[in-house]
């Protein structure tokens, strides 16, 4: 890539960024050589296309024109790579994939290692982080995310699979406090729940008529990680919804059981998102069929149903 070449695109993601650090790490170059990219650049064209201060960037009258101009030249490029991509049949490049930390652990990190055995031209980056990180200004190609999307004009999504969910306890728990059967049954007992910045989520059951209702339980416990919600409900502390993923091995080992089963608790659509193009390359095309087709196994019932609580 010639220099000009690399000033335009330190240009456009320092740009879309607002910050030269985080279009170096973006781009896996430092802070320094961002700003030489672009000092270039501006004295090829005999303008100044930034006002810089200490902690941000903005353009000037300037460097938004010229932006403009080159998102679209770059949009060509992109074009013509993913006709080479498909002309090719042969995923390659650098591809940046978000997921949720246990989930991305379980579930999305074999597919991806699968995907690298497939494609030994590709270099993959996943990364595991529970936060709803924005694709877009963090520069992935691909994110996992469980729960409903909001809708957004710069993501485009794909349905995976729908998550298995369970509500479950430990044996002696349930031995201790009776075993609930009905949505009404749940009034009184403790749960241990998910919750993230202040916002728990809710438990929603199907009733014997087949209607959606929330029980009332004792939220005396609260985490931010699935793993230790499975870890206090296996040390007594209560009632537990977790996915059956997760939960599986535990009522296998018995050190779960089974109060209520997917069937009866309403789960959560899993998607793959990335940010909205017109042409979508062959490296992102690739991972996303191979979720489609690897993730509903990895996320399936394995068994749970047959150590339901009696």
């Amino acid at each position: 890539m010639n220099d000009r070449l690399l000033g335009i695109v330190a240009f456009v993601q320092s740009a879309e960024a607002g910050s030269f650090a985080v279009a170096a790490d973006r781009l896996g170059v430092t802070r320094s050589a961002i700003g030489k990219r672009i000092a270039r650049l501006e004295q090829q064209l005999g303008a100044r296309l930034f006002h810089r201060s200490t902690r941000r960037q903005s353009l000037t009258d300037d460097g938004q024109a010229y932006y403009e101009r080159c998102v679209k030249a770059l949009a060509e490029l992109d074009a013509a790579e993913a006709a080479l991509d498909t002309s090719r049949r042969e995923p390659s490049g650098r591809l940046r994939i978000s997921a949720p930390v246990l989930f991305g652990r379980h579930c999305v990190a074999p597919v991806i290692l699968e995907l690298a055995r497939r494609h030994p031209k590709l270099d993959i980056d996943l990364s595991f982080n529970d936060r709803v990180v924005d694709l877009v200004e963090e520069g992935y190609d691909l994110g996992i995310r469980i729960g409903r999307l909001p809708d957004s004009a710069t993501l485009a999504a794909r349905r995976l699979t729908e998550e298995n969910l369970g509500i479950c306890a430990a044996p002696e728990y349930l031995a201790r406090r009776g075993l609930p059967r009905e949505v009404d049954d749940f009034r009184g007992h403790d749960a241990v729940i998910y919750g993230r910045h202040g916002q728990n989520v809710s438990w929603r059951l199907r009733d014997a008529n087949g209607q959606v209702r929330e029980p009332e339980v004792q939220a005396r416990l609260r985490f931010d990680d699935l793993q230790a919600i499975a870890d206090a409900a296996i040390a007594g502390a209560g009632l537990a919804m977790l996915p059956c993923w997760l939960l599986s091995r535990y009522v296998r080992s018995g050190e779960l059981q089974m109060v209520m089963h997917a069937d009866r608790v309403v789960g959560s659509r899993i998607s793959a998102i990335w940010p909205h193009t017109h042409y979508l390359p062959l490296r992102t095309r690739a991972a996303i069929d191979l979720l489609v087709e690897r993730i509903p196994a990895l996320v399936g019932l394995d068994g749970v149903r047959l150590r339901e609580a009696a």
